[in-house]
């Protein structure tokens, strides 16, 4: 989890729909859970909490909580569909679930299923998919928390820099966040991108401060006012490595001139440029690599007290399968043990 987890950590097409959920079961209620099955963590940074040996004692934790609570646990049982049944005298099951296996019967059925995000684990869009066919609206689905894919030219020009990470601020609308970016052979990666991904939208510009701390322009004019006979990329380059410093130079049209020689208004612009770096991917990453699904049933379908579909009593929508999708960092798992729990206390 993180320990940080608020509704403002979260997009949706409802940026209120998280907060009664979250409301009633915050971080701190999953860590005394984590605390009575004896699992040491600890934290990483911005909150984030992690197992001190292995993720697999939380896969502990769940299995037992399920055993104490008498749940069934049935593996290898695909399920094939959910239909509502009617009840003429208002009693007997509301639902059937058709799996690969037989049909079993149900009062309540929640739908925890994900979304299409890492298919090589078996994820899928079913529960999007049930959702619409019961009348449902789902926000359209894209890949979040996922690396951004460039065009040639950028590609041609920073992709012998795969590897490479530097720290950075980066923006898309009035979303801002600050973690370090890296350069991959394809375009780019790192916490800070995965986190600009979730709002971003194709078509949109990405802005980087490639010197969130030290201001551009106060260094160069300062080189320029001593008198320095530096050439302007190799002042411009103390801030950056060599590898990226000549990447930087051609892309940003640095002259190969004296600093003291170079028009204050060249100066400038290349500032504006390492501060306000303008790109427009070509796609995110996909599905293949990213963490979750952005988008999913529409919040408008649901009720935020107990995530039940308005249209369907019995009928629970949970998790990252409902449109509200987390940061990266721990803030998907709040979500999910928030939205489980406001459930399963009406289910």
């Amino acid at each position: 989890t993180n320990i940080g987890a608020a509704p403002r950590n979260y997009f949706s097409s409802n940026e209120h729909f998280a907060k009664s959920a979250m409301a009633r079961y915050r971080p701190e209620e999953f860590v005394k859970l984590v605390e009575k099955y004896g699992i040491l963590y600890y934290e990483k940074k911005l909150g984030q909490l992690f197992c001190t040996d292995s993720a697999q004692r939380i896969v502990d934790l769940l299995e037992g909580e399920c055993r104490e609570a008498g749940a069934e646990i049935r593996l290898k049982t695909k399920i094939v569909d959910v239909t509502p049944l009617e009840r003429p005298e208002g009693t007997g099951p509301r639902y059937r679930i058709v799996t690969e296996t037989g049909e079993i019967f149900a009062e309540s059925v929640v739908v925890a299923t994900g979304g299409p995000s890492v298919p090589k684990i078996g994820a899928t869009d079913f529960g999007q998919r049930l959702a619409a066919k019961l009348g449902l609206d789902v926000t359209p689905l894209d890949a979040a928390l996922v690396s951004l894919s460039m065009d040639q030219k950028f590609t041609g020009r920073f992709g012998g820099l795969s590897g490479v990470s530097v720290d950075t601020e980066v923006s898309v609308g009035s979303q801002k966040f600050r973690e370090n970016i890296l350069f991959t052979h394809t375009g780019l990666s790192g916490p800070v991108i995965l986190q600009i991904s979730l709002h971003w939208f194709p078509g949109e510009k990405v802005r980087i401060n490639l010197s969130p701390d030290r201001p551009m322009e106060a260094h160069l004019m300062a080189a320029k006012k001593e008198g320095s006979q530096k050439l302007v990329r190799n002042v411009f380059g103390e801030f950056f490595t060599e590898r990226l410093t000549e990447k930087l130079c051609e892309e940003f049209e640095i002259p190969n001139t004296p600093i003291a020689q170079t028009a204050d208004a060249t100066l400038r612009k290349i500032a504006e440029r390492t501060h306000r770096w303008e790109l427009i991917p070509a796609a995110n990453g996909g599905y293949g690599k990213a963490e979750v699904t952005r988008g999913g049933v529409n919040t408008d379908e649901l009720s935020s007290r107990s995530l039940e579909a308005k249209k369907h009593p019995g009928l629970f929508f949970i998790g990252e399968v409902v449109d509200v999708t987390g940061w990266l960092g721990g803030y998907n798992f709040q979500w999910a043990w928030a939205s489980g729990t406001a459930a399963g206390l009406h289910a």
